[in-house]
């Protein structure tokens, strides 16, 4: 199958677009806060940073929900839903994100995710998770090596 032809909007992902406050100093990027209707709870967050061309892929977590927010850079965060009861089950979600495109993308437990980054330079990924790390709480799958039907090659429209 071919990438455009299962793309969708995934049930229960949200795209939130976030502020940024800029002045002759620099900036503030806003990415979540305990009063945004769309905050759940507070578990860790971390910085993922990736190369140009890097693949960062796959993982799925059973319980965490991500509050993803691309600071530095762009990527192309790739999403494939794998809960059997979800409507979009089997279906993709492509989003660019990054310094053109500052959002704040929630991704539910049961997606698969990951990122390639694009550009010149490496990107910074900040994930706000509802749950603290845990080896037993994510299953990591090969980029590609698996049954996801997705390739992370440069496609020319």
């Amino acid at each position: 199958m071919g990438r455009g032809e299962n793309l969708v909007n995934l049930d229960g992902v949200k795209i939130i677009a976030l502020r940024q406050i800029v002045d002759e100093r620099g900036k503030i990027m806003h990415m979540l806060k305990a009063t945004d209707p769309h905050f759940i709870r507070f578990g860790e967050i971390y910085f993922t940073c990736g190369w140009p061309g890097a693949v960062k892929a796959w993982h799925i977590h059973k319980n965490m929900v991500q509050n993803n927010a691309c600071l530095v850079g762009r990527v192309k965060l790739v999403l494939y839903d794998l809960r059997k009861t979800s409507p979009t089950y089997q279906r993709l979600q492509e989003i660019f994100i990054g310094e053109d495109n500052y959002c704040l993308v929630q991704v539910p437990p049961g997606i698969a995710n990951g990122y390639k980054t694009y550009g010149d330079k490496m990107s910074i990924m900040a994930n706000c998770a509802t749950e603290p790390h845990s080896p037993d709480e994510i299953i990591y799958v090969d980029s590609h090596k698996n049954d996801i039907p997705y390739d992370w090659s440069l496609r020319h429209r």
